[in-house]
C-alpha cells in the first residue's frame, strides 16, 4: 500500500490567511475597546493592527477616532487622512475628519472635508449640516443661511437645520425671519421647547412684548426646570412690570 506523503504545510495557516487572522484579531479587539470608551486600550490594538497591513483603512479610521475622543486632534487628523487616501469613498473617514478640523479651530479644513462627504453620500443630512455649521464658523452667513434653507428643503423633518438657521438669524438680528422658522419647528414637533422659548426672545427683540411674553410662558409650561428658564422667568417678569407701569401712567 502506498504511503501518503505528508506535507507539515498542509497543517499550518498559509502566510495571507494568517496575516488577515492577526489583523482580525487585533482589530476586533481594538474596536471592542473603542465602544467601552477604552480609547488609550484601543489604540495599542490598532496600531498593532497597522503594523500586520499598513492599508486597511479601517484600522487608521479607529486610531483616529481613538484619538478624536482624546482631545488629541493632531493626530486625529492624520489617521483619518491616512484612511481618506486609501478609501477615497470613505463617507465617515472625510465626516469625522471635518469634525476633528472645527474641534482644533480650523473650519477651512473643516469644509473641504464635508464637501466630499456630501459628495460621497448626498443623502444624509448631517455633513451639509455640519458643512453650513462650518461656513457660520468662517462668519460666511450668505452660505450658511443657503445651506441650511437647501437642507430644510430636501429634508422637511429635519428639525437641526431650522434651529440653527434660526440661531444665525438672530444672530443677524433678523428676528422677524426667525420667529418664521421656529414656528415651523413648532409644526413639525409641537413639544420642541427651545422654539418656543426663541419665538418668546424674537417678539421681546422686535418690540411685541405680549406675544413676547404668551411665548415665554408656554416654554415655561413645556420646561420649566430648563437652564433657560430662570432668564425666561426673569424676562417675562420684567415686561409684566413694564406694561403695568405703562398702564398706571395711561391712568394719570
Amino acid at each position: 500500500m502506498a504511503t501518503e506523503s505528508i506535507n507539515k504545510n498542509d497543517y499550518m495557516t498559509p502566510p495571507c490567511a494568517e496575516k488577515t487572522v492577526k489583523l482580525n484579531s487585533y482589530f476586533l479587539k481594538a474596536t471592542a475597546l473603542r465602544r467601552e470608551n477604552l480609547y488609550k486600550e484601543a489604540v495599542s490594538n490598532y496600531l498593532n493592527a497597522i503594523l500586520v497591513d499598513r492599508n486597511n483603512a479601517y484600522s487608521y479610521y479607529g486610531l483616529g477616532i481613538c484619538f478624536k475622543h482624546l482631545h488629541n486632534y493632531t493626530k486625529a487628523i492624520k489617521y483619518l487622512e491616512k484612511a481618506s487616501l486609501i478609501r477615497e469613498d470613505f463617507y465617515e473617514a472625510f465626516y469625522e475628519l471635518g469634525i476633528c478640523h472645527l474641534l482644533e479651530g480650523i473650519p477651512c479644513g473643516a469644509i473641504k472635508n464635508f464637501v466630499r462627504a456630501v459628495q460621497i453620500n448626498p443623502d444624509n443630512p448631517d455633513a451639509i449640516l455640519q458643512l453650513g455649521i462650518s461656513h457660520e464658523i468662517c462668519e460666511d452667513y450668505e452660505m450658511a443661511l443657503m445651506i441650511y434653507q437647501k437642507l430644510i428643503e430636501n429634508s422637511p423633518e429635519y428639525i437641526k437645520a431650522y434651529d440653527h438657521k434660526s440661531s444665525l438669524l438672530m444672530k443677524i438680528g433678523k428676528y422677524k425671519e426667525a420667529s418664521i422658522i421656529l414656528n415651523k419647528i413648532i409644526k413639525i414637533n409641537p413639544d420642541y421647547y427651545k422654539a418656543y422659548a426663541g419665538i418668546g426672545i424674537c417678539f421681546d427683540k422686535l418690540g411685541k412684548y405680549s406675544e413676547a411674553q404668551r411665548y415665554y410662558r408656554k416654554f415655561l409650561i413645556k420646561k420649566p426646570l430648563s437652564n433657560k428658564a430662570d432668564f425666561i422667568k426673569e424676562r417675562f417678569n420684567k415686561i409684566k412690570i413694564q406694561k403695568n407701569l405703562a398702564n398706571n401712567l395711561k391712568i394719570v
